[in-house]
């Protein structure tokens, strides 16, 4: 843990390549990552989805719609990926996204349940790599290239990180 409220598990690293149970603990933790959500925003006190994870940060349903939308992008990343070589992806603007207007209007539930069958389905066709298929990359205009391996970690990293931006927002409601 560190006490930066930006980075409350680190900021992520990567010293790839991973061996297959470390890759097989990442997966495991993309499984896992929706379950974790879902049990951070429950924990929420009243009110707690519209209240920032820290000053200036975003709230609770802003993560909540965040985690979905970044992972979708993944997904199709991994998928680009595997079927072309090292293609160049459109990268996004996720605070712009943060600021749309459904944002604020969607209920969390869709986008509880649309991180749930997102993670069932990327979890699937992750299972389904071969090891040389974790060296495959894709090009991010901001990035450069990126491996598989690589981006493997950064989403497993991804999860655990904004689901700890959500359960912050639940210790900081707790009396001392």
């Amino acid at each position: 843990m560190t006490t930066d409220l930006r980075y409350p598990i680190g900021k992520f690293s990567y010293s790839g390549p991973y061996t297959e149970a470390e890759r097989a603990a990442l997966i495991a933790q993309i499984a896992e990552a929706p379950a974790e959500l879902r049990a951070a925003v429950e924990a929420l006190p009243a009110g707690g989805l519209d209240r920032p994870y820290r000053p200036g940060g975003w709230t609770a349903r802003q993560v909540v719609h965040h985690l979905p939308e970044s992972h979708m992008n993944s997904y199709l990343r991994f998928k680009l990926a595997m079927t072309e070589d090292s293609p160049t992806i459109k990268p996004y603007d996720a605070a712009a996204w943060a600021e749309l207007p459904d944002i604020a209007s969607t209920e969390a539930e869709i986008s509880l349940a649309l991180m749930e069958a997102l993670h069932r389905r990327w979890v699937a066709f992750l299972r389904t790599l071969k090891p040389e298929d974790w060296s495959r990359t894709f090009r991010h205009p901001e990035l450069g290239v990126m491996t598989l391996d690589r981006t493997l970690g950064l989403y497993a990293w991804h999860g655990r990180h904004h689901v700890a931006h959500v359960r912050s927002i639940s210790l900081l409601a707790r009396p001392n």
